[in-house]
């Protein structure tokens, strides 16, 4: 366990330190964890209840936590795992097919107030969502989130040899969907 972590375990399992402490991990983390999620789900208001669940889940088992990987790492873990979650519950509840659920994600990003990006962004973005869902994660976290493939395999338990190829396949899959875009 990195001694940064002991310490941070050290005071989340203090009740005296307790909340305090977990306030300030809230702010540290609450923003690069929501745009994960979000990248991912589309909406704001989705992304929001994801990011709380996450939180609510880190609140709750922090006595889980190992040290096997870092704090950080963990975290991530859980917000992907819940993310996933909320992703299969919605299919479930419209019953609807991947490209059901791609189009229902575009029409989102479309509609979202909060997007501001240029027509580029816009175009990578719906190459991203015709990504299929773990190609999708690894791109984002690789491309937008800047997380290095030893980051990922502590939070996708996943090696890096197959993060590579499937951050790969993903940018191929992008780049033809450019391609035939213009």
């Amino acid at each position: 366990m990195h001694a940064d972590d002991q310490v941070l375990i050290e005071q989340l399992t203090s009740k005296s330190t307790r909340a305090e402490t977990f306030s300030r991990l809230v702010r540290t983390y609450q923003e690069r964890l929501y745009w994960h999620i979000r990248k991912m789900v589309m909406s704001h208001d989705d992304a929001n209840d994801v990011l709380q669940n996450t939180f609510m889940k880190a609140w709750n088992g922090i006595e889980s936590f190992r040290g096997e990987a870092r704090f950080s790492s963990w975290l991530y873990r859980i917000a992907t795992n819940e993310t996933l979650t909320f992703l299969t519950n919605k299919r479930m509840r419209n019953i609807a097919s991947m490209e059901d659920e791609e189009q229902i994600l575009l029409t989102q990003l479309h509609a979202d107030t909060y997007f501001n990006g240029n027509e580029a962004e816009m175009k990578l973005q719906e190459a991203i969502l015709t990504l299929p869902e773990k190609q999708r994660l690894v791109f984002n976290m690789k491309y937008f989130d800047d997380l290095t493939y030893e980051e990922m395999e502590e939070i996708l338990q996943t090696s890096v040899g197959a993060l590579k190829a499937s951050y790969h396949h993903a940018v191929k899959k992008i780049e033809k969907f450019l391609s035939v875009e213009n």
